[in-house]
């Protein structure tokens, strides 16, 4: 049986049965695997604040955003907002009359959901058979399985606002394209 400085008594016989307290972030021993522990426990939700949420790659460390305000925020064609070692977060925001683009990751799924506007999706096995096509609006979530051409359009009045989910993550760390022209450019 454990020994529960902090516990409740046990009232059961077996030692699978122990009330022992959550992990509590507060009694730790200063070994933090960030450089700075204040940066960790102070403001990564910035979704209340009256500037609105800082735009920018916090990768690799504990995150907590409102993905919906986020996403509507973004102006970028592409903003990375958090990249780990096994999955990165995009915001896009496509213009009217405008695509992401058609494009295949051989080794990556995909997940887009659309925050705000309206849009076309279409995939197929290669880029000229693209066979699935579905209209796109708000909440709508649209997952692209490794090797599968796919493009999304903005048929909408107004900004395509969408976040996209890589994994494996796709871009560099920090990645931000102002437009389409800078992504182009950058692949």
């Amino acid at each position: 049986m454990y020994y529960s400085p902090y516990g409740y008594t046990n009232q059961y016989h077996y030692p699978y049965y122990n009330n022992a307290p959550m992990y509590d972030y507060g009694r730790h021993n200063g070994n933090w695997p960030y450089p700075d522990e204040r940066e960790l426990l102070n403001g990564y939700d910035s979704s209340h604040s009256p500037q609105g949420i800082l735009l920018k790659d916090y990768g690799r460390r504990p995150f907590v955003v409102n993905i919906n305000e986020a996403s509507k925020q973004n102006n970028t064609y592409r903003t990375a907002l958090w990249t780990g070692a096994h999955l990165q977060v995009t915001l896009m925001s496509i213009n009217v009359g405008e695509d992401i683009g058609l494009e295949m990751h051989p080794h990556v799924d995909q997940f887009l959901r659309i925050e705000q506007g309206r849009g076309m999706v279409q995939m197929g096995k290669s880029q000229h058979q693209l066979t699935f096509e579905r209209n796109v609006t708000d909440d709508s979530a649209i997952m692209v399985p490794a090797g599968t051409w796919h493009n999304v359009i903005n048929t909408g009045n107004t900004p395509l606002k969408l976040y996209s989910i890589y994994a494996p993550p796709n871009h560099p760390f920090g990645t931000v394209h102002v437009t389409k022209a800078d992504a182009m450019a950058a692949e």
